[in-house]
Order: structure tokens, then C-alpha cells, then sequence
């Protein structure tokens, strides 16, 4: 499910407080969402209005937080370390995505974003586990736009194994497996 169901392709969300909550609401609760192990929600970075409701709305078993290893992203995602610190959720771990771009002609491997150890040393200041590493590849971008999962369409990939070790890792943590 996604908001960009609700309104349209080229339409932009320009709500305010109010009809967010409404619509965070209605997702969480008015949703047939069936038979789930696990929901996954996706959400822009910060530690808005958004993010609090659904600490106080449903009940959470952790958190994730992705990052590029760039600097400002990283002061983006220890904001919401400590924002689910403070609300009592568990942080499974941080993911470094778009960790390396390997050169699929020369196959040298490059850290677009900065040093590798951006995320990583993010984790130990923070106390938080590190799940992983997702490389920038343009096959991840093209399998999702054809609405498969990098894990059903290349499923011996490296990239595949990134993300099954990673899922993996945080089934294990909240007790899937």
C-alpha cells in the first residue's frame, strides 16, 4: 500500500499535520492488510508528527534505520535513533544503503557517498547493531519498477543476499524465525 495510491501518479502530498494523521490513520487501522508477519513502514526521514503517531498508534517490535554514509544523512538518521530511544522502541539496527557502486565495466569498486564506515561508526557511538550494507546498483532501481523485488528477480545475486541477510538478521531479532 502507498500513498501514492491514494493520489495519483503526478500528484504531489502537500498535506499538513492534520490530514497526514487522518491519512496515517486510515492506513494503520481501515487497511485489510490480512494475514501479516511483519509491516514495513517506509518513512521520509526526520522525527516529525508522523513518526510519533505511530509510536503512540500501534505497537512496534523495532526499529530500522536506513543511511547513505554521508554526513548529513547520518545526523538525520541519529535523529531518529534517539527519537526512538526516547519513545521506547527497540532499534533492530541501522542499514548503510547505497554503501558501494561497483563499475560494471572496469568492476572497480567505489564509495559514492563517502566512507565506508560512516553508518558503522553511527552504530557503535549509538550502541545500535549493524545489519548490513546495500550496494548502489541500477538493477535494484529497474527490478523494483517492474514491481519485483531484487530477491525474486535475481535471486542468487549478490545484491539478493544483502538484502535476505539483512531481513534475516531483524526476523531473527523480533522472533520470526
Amino acid at each position: 500500500m502507498s500513498m501514492g495510491y491514494l493520489v495519483g501518479d503526478a500528484a504531489p502530498v502537500v498535506w499538513r499535520g492534520l490530514m497526514v494523521m487522518k491519512a496515517l490513520q486510515q492506513l494503520l487501522h481501515e487497511v485489510d492488510w490480512g494475514g501479516l508477519d511483519v509491516l514495513v513502514l517506509d518513512l521520509p526521514p526526520g522525527t516529525g508528527d508522523t513518526q510519533l503517531t505511530i509510536t503512540q498508534q500501534i505497537v512496534l517490535d523495532g526499529a530500522v534505520i536506513v543511511s547513505t554514509p554521508q554526513d548529513i544523512a547520518l545526523k538525520d538518521a541519529v535523529k531518529g535513533i534517539n527519537m526512538f530511544k526516547k519513545t521506547n522502541i527497540p532499534i533492530l539496527g541501522m542499514i548503510q544503503n547505497m554503501s558501494l557502486f561497483t563499475c560494471p565495466h572496469c568492476q572497480r569498486d567505489t564509495h559514492i557517498f563517502g566512507s565506508h564506515s560512516g553508518v558503522t561508526d553511527a552504530c557503535i557511538s549509538h550502541g545500535v547493531p549493524f545489519l548490513g550494507d546495500i550496494p548502489l546498483h541500477a538493477s535494484i532501481c529497474d527490478d523494483a519498477d517492474r514491481g519485483k523485488p531484487t530477491v525474486v528477480a535475481e535471486p542468487g545475486s549478490v545484491r539478493a543476499k544483502a538484502f535476505m541477510d539483512i531481513a534475516e538478521t531483524v526476523g531473527k531479532e523480533i522472533g520470526l524465525f
